[in-house]
């Protein structure tokens, strides 16, 4: 999106330290934001923010109610991107709860104090479970099958509610399987795409679990900061959730020929037993709304995003 425009403007980032939080900051910067990063580094890394940007860092969690308060009383716009993520979540259901659900409590009641211009909240395609339509709209019944997504829909749940109670400018966004620079596959919590590049960069072969047929609507991140943005943007957003993917199906299988051609390599992956998490079978958003609502669409493609992230992995190994 080229008319991305945050000159003179407070842009807070609650998890702006982590994979997509760093991008999103960098964005925000560079379009002339004045950007605070809220991130307590459970997962994030400072080192994922770009050096050559100006920002604030605040170390701390969205769990503090009064360091939230404080912060979101002096921005235009919050970005509240931080969670614990699915792995962390399920094997500690008590911390995902005060994170994800009373975190975002705290951003909301801020909010609602303060003349904020505008909160987007960071939700998850997870909420969606194993969905009887495909490709999934936001309209679809939600099934929650993990403790992720029970919070992430708490969290849009609590959005709404302050939005038709209290007048909060606030809106949902749903993020489907986001990859790309910065995803580091040496933290044990990243994406599929970032473990198969280590794998086949250190000629291991790449795990999949089950029959590798199971899909996902892969995301690039750059297509994610930008659709984010755009909602932070946009009066057309306020009360809305939407959905952010690329309305293609990908089988997981699928992914390895197309990174084996960016290494040279030729890949055969090691079937194991199916997850423990996320065993969902099928999964591709249906973007039509936000298409048309926001006037949004992803400009990246699979194979271009896989080898970007791929330059990003080579690139940052040949540096250390």
């Amino acid at each position: 999106m080229a008319d991305i425009d945050f000159t003179g403007k407070k842009v807070l980032v609650t998890g702006g330290a982590g994979f997509v939080g760093s991008n999103l900051v960098a964005r925000v910067a560079r379009a002339g934001g004045e950007v605070t990063v809220l991130d307590d580094l459970f997962t994030g890394s400072r080192d994922n923010i770009d050096p050559d940007i100006k920002y604030e860092f605040v170390k701390g969690s969205v769990t503090d109610e009064q360091l939230v308060n404080r912060l979101v009383q002096k921005a235009d716009y919050v970005a509240h991107m931080a969670a614990r993520n699915i792995i962390v979540s399920t094997k500690n259901p008590r911390d995902d709860y005060a994170v994800n659900i009373g975190g975002t409590l705290n951003v909301l009641m801020a909010a609602r104090e303060s003349k904020i211009t505008r909160v987007v909240y960071t939700s998850s395609a997870s909420v969606y479970g194993n969905p009887h339509i495909i490709p999934i709209a936001e309209d679809e019944r939600t099934r929650t099958f993990s403790p992720y997504s029970v919070s992430k829909l708490a969290g849009e749940n609590y959005c709404y509610a302050f939005y038709e109670s209290y007048g909060v400018p606030v809106s949902a966004v749903r993020y489907s399987n986001v990859y790309g620079p910065k995803q580091d596959p040496l933290n044990p919590y990243c994406g599929v795409i970032s473990k198969f590049i280590e794998s086949i960069d250190n000629d291991i072969q790449p795990q999949i679990h089950g029959d590798g047929q199971q899909t996902r609507d892969f995301t690039y991140v750059d297509d994610s900061v930008d659709a984010t943005l755009t909602a932070l943007l946009s009066p057309k957003s306020e009360g809305m959730v939407f959905n952010i993917g690329t309305g293609t199906e990908t089988k997981i299988i699928d992914l390895l020929p197309i990174l084996g051609r960016l290494f040279g390599k030729q890949v055969t992956p090691l079937k194991i037993d199916r997850r423990d998490i996320d065993n969902i079978r099928r999964r591709v958003l249906n973007i039509e709304y936000i298409r048309t609502r926001l006037r949004w669409q992803p400009q990246v493609s699979l194979e271009d995003g896989l080898g970007r992230t791929v330059a990003w992995y080579l690139s940052r190994k040949k540096a250390r």
